[in-house]
């Protein structure tokens, strides 16, 4: 199995998952080795059976060689962030384009197995308070540069499959929250923030719905795609748990953490908010449940949350490196 962006957060996590559960598979990662890849999320596992190679996923020559030697490609690796994608947009053309584009090709000349691995922000945003779910059939309307390059790279990968007859498919997936999870991602931002000693911070009135789901399930519904998905398919994921406001969240881990006034009142404050923030996601995964008999284990958030601070507090060497970094290029933007 060769995973892309494996060393990143949602990836890494899928390689510790493979390796325990699947014994039987060996797995390639590729990874940039970007800000946001780190070699130290794969430590612990068996070198003879995880081997790390460092190369950019829009290099054709490299991409050809390692896909020649798999069976499967997950494609996890992409540029993520929304507000970096407001700064300088060339990084996720670079990656989320051209780089989808160089392993599709790869895929196709030597008949591989593909899934792609794809977000909820491709299809915009949703009214806040209204009743209403992205489904896999939803109209793209992508907000950011960021959102617009996966939205093109779904878009490759369908086309791939019609044209060509690759053997692929795509999910989309709506927020994740966990270990090895980035400190410039919003909840393990307010986590290291309250170690650190410092505010956590909350965009705007932090109004903006979010649809969360532990990186684990996220994972196992991956792993159910690929063993019984339906080639050319596209399957959302999402956890199905109570709506809870961006504001919500960031008083939930004040509370757990014990940052509050005297009266038990979450400490934090109001920061500038990000242009173009998108609303409202929720995710309709009935076709996921329905299909292949996906069930998240983290159904209670809070619980999932707990769990989250928990390994933050234990690794403090995974972060604490970043975090004055983080916060520098964060309040350079107002934020």
């Amino acid at each position: 199995m060769l995973v892309t962006g494996g060393a990143g957060f949602i990836g890494a996590n899928f390689v510790h998952m493979v390796a325990r559960t699947r014994p039987e598979v060996s797995i390639v990662v590729v990874d940039k080795l970007t800000y946001a890849g780190n070699p130290a999320n794969l430590a612990g596992l068996d070198s003879a059976r995880v081997q790390l190679v460092q190369a950019d996923i829009a290099d054709a020559a490299a991409m050809d060689e390692l896909v020649a030697a798999a069976d499967t490609v997950v494609h996890f690796a992409a540029e993520s962030h929304n507000d970096n994608s407001l700064r300088d947009p060339a990084p996720f053309v670079h990656t989320n384009l051209v780089g989808t584009f160089t392993l599709l090709e790869a895929a196709r000349r030597h008949d591989v197995r593909f899934h792609h691995v794809s977000t909820d922000e491709v299809f915009g945003d949703l009214e806040l308070g209204a009743a209403t779910r992205f489904s896999e059939t939803t109209p793209y309307q992508p907000s950011s540069p960021y959102s617009a390059t996966k939205a093109g790279s779904d878009h490759l990968v369908r086309a791939w499959v019609r044209s060509f007859g690759l053997r692929a498919t795509i999910s989309n997936c709506s927020n994740n929250y966990g270990p090895f999870q980035h400190i410039e991602k919003f909840i393990p931002r307010q986590i290291t923030n309250i170690l650190d000693g410092r505010t956590p911070k909350l965009y705007g009135t932090g109004a903006q719905v979010r649809d969360w789901i532990h990186v684990d399930d996220h994972n196992r519904a991956v792993l159910d795609i690929l063993d019984r998905g339906r080639l050319g398919h596209t399957y959302n994921i999402g956890a199905d748990q109570p709506e809870l406001s961006n504001r919500d969240v960031i008083e939930l881990i004040c509370r757990l953490m014990g940052a509050t006034d005297a009266a038990g009142r979450p400490i934090y404050e109001h920061v500038a908010d990000r242009p173009g923030h998108d609303q409202r996601y929720a995710m309709d995964a009935t076709k996921l449940r329905a299909e292949l008999g996906w069930q998240p284990a983290f159904a209670d958030f809070e619980a999932g949350l707990r769990q989250t601070i928990e390994w933050y507090t234990q690794h403090p060497q995974w972060w604490h490196a970043a975090k004055e970094a983080t916060e520098a290029a964060y309040a350079a933007q107002g934020h």
